[in-house]
């Protein structure tokens, strides 16, 4: 079975919507397959997703209402060279954008802002009365890599790589609504910031079956932010201390909170006052990460692939800094003594991608996929409420030239249903609302160019 000239270029360039959506943050999926195409090799490509993620207040929160459409659509691009230098050198230059987030809730629910959302929940003080917030809760994430890759080939059959990634970060997120309690109106402004980190890999083919395996791991990449933070409420409560006094030995004289329960409020209070006025740097730490790409000829013309990607989500968490000192002020009344971050998860993302590709003849080509996606962890954040996934994939590829081809991608998903928690939850089985009966649609484009 000769399949040598059924490259790889010629199927895996007919999937450029394969990791549009996966668990967590989790966006380009970090193919390095360009950079193991034969020769010298250039693509440039767009994805897009369009996502339906509504849902239902429920467990903890006191109302049952509807939560229309929170997930925004995005698109990202990409694009990579590689450059065979010599018969046993190779270079390459990948760039991507691996995570991001992008939600915005709407309407009339637990997530967007009302004058009667009470600051605390053992007080009758509504945020109306402390001058108030509006909108609602969203957030906006992104992220670029550009990784520079070294590659050596001691004979046909082998290729080791490793180099260096620059990676970008900057975000923003505004929580609001009655669910996240004094964190109602909580603003950060998360400013750009590059650091670096690292990448290594090898790769085996026999070209004559069209058989190639490769897989790469990626390193943490550790970024330190000086994050723009408001929290409103704390703001408001440090302007009105005196009035919260005054309510708070009201409600004492009445009964309705004992001499204890109202000297642990006083003291929280101040604690909280004290720490919204600290400043200091957050720490974010992007997930290290292991790609397994395998495809092989399994009939003249075809050949099935597969892809296999962990991401250390578990060990992953935003914590700003004054968001964080601000828990640790107040999280004795919750059983969170030490505080709690604005962002985690609870398991490691596993996700699988599998197809079969066909060349049909000299100028075109297509595929079938599968994928699968863990998610990481249920409960999970208000800030992305889904679990993993199911989908299916279609590709087509026209080589108008040996040299070059345009092609294009759909991909239907199946989203995982949800509970979503708050960063104050997080750990526990509470949690604020439900997500279930989602989906999405992923769209890509890609042009590429061998010489």
């Amino acid at each position: 079975m000769k399949l040598k000239h059924l490259s790889t270029a010629m199927i895996l360039a007919t999937l450029p919507a394969t990791g549009v959506f996966a668990a967590a943050l989790d966006r380009s999926g970090q193919s390095i397959s360009a950079f193991l195409q034969p020769g010298n090799y250039f693509e440039a490509g767009i994805s897009v997703l369009d996502p339906d993620v509504a849902g239902k207040e429920a467990g903890t929160t006191a109302t049952r209402r509807n939560i229309g459409d929170m997930g925004d659509d995005y698109y990202f691009p990409s694009a990579a060279l590689k450059l065979q230098l010599t018969d046993k050198f190779s270079f390459g230059l990948l760039y991507d954008q691996p995570f991001g987030a992008d939600a915005q809730y709407s309407g009339n629910n637990a997530f967007v802002a009302s004058p009667s959302d009470p600051i605390l929940g053992s007080l009758p003080i509504t945020t109306g009365a402390l001058g108030g917030t509006q909108g609602g809760t969203s957030v906006e994430v992104d992220s670029q890599n550009i990784s520079m890759i070294f590659g050596f080939q001691p004979t046909e059959n082998f290729n080791f790589y490793g180099g260096g990634v620059y990676q970008t970060i900057k975000g923003n997120v505004h929580l609001r609504g009655s669910a996240y309690s004094l964190y109602n109106g909580y603003d950060a402004s998360i400013p750009e910031d590059g650091a670096a980190g690292w990448l290594a890999g090898a790769a085996f083919q026999i070209p004559e079956i069209a058989l190639k395996a490769s897989i790469t791991y990626r390193s943490e990449i550790d970024h330190k932010i000086n994050a723009d933070e408001t929290i409103a409420l704390a703001d408001s409560i440090t302007a009105n201390a005196g009035m919260l006094g005054s309510t708070i030995g009201q409600l004492v004289a009445a009964g309705q909170l004992t001499p204890a329960q109202a000297g642990a409020i006083q003291q929280t209070i101040g604690k909280a006052i004290a720490a919204n006025q600290v400043e200091g740097q957050t720490k974010i730490t992007t997930p290290q990460s292991v790609n397994l790409d395998f495809q092989t000829g399994i009939m003249a013309n075809t050949v099935a692939f597969a892809n296999v990607r962990w991401v250390n989500w578990k060990d992953f968490a935003i914590r700003p800094y004054k968001f964080g000192k601000v828990s640790e002020a107040v999280g004795g009344l919750i059983g969170r003594p030490n505080g709690f971050n604005l962002v985690e998860y609870s398991d490691d993302q596993w996700s699988v991608n599998a197809g079969v590709g066909r060349k049909l003849n000299d100028k075109w080509a297509g595929n079938v996929s599968v994928g699968w996606d863990s998610g990481a962890g249920n409960p999970v954040t208000t800030l992305g409420p889904t679990e993993g996934y199911w989908n299916v994939g279609l590709g087509v590829q026209y080589s108008p030239t040996p040299q070059t081809f345009i092609a294009g991608g759909v991909k239907y998903f199946w989203l995982g249903d949800a509970k979503a928690q708050t960063g104050a939850q997080a750990g526990s089985d509470q949690y604020v609302a439900d997500f279930s009966d989602n989906n999405a649609i992923a769209y890509g484009l890609k042009l590429g160019y061998k010489f």
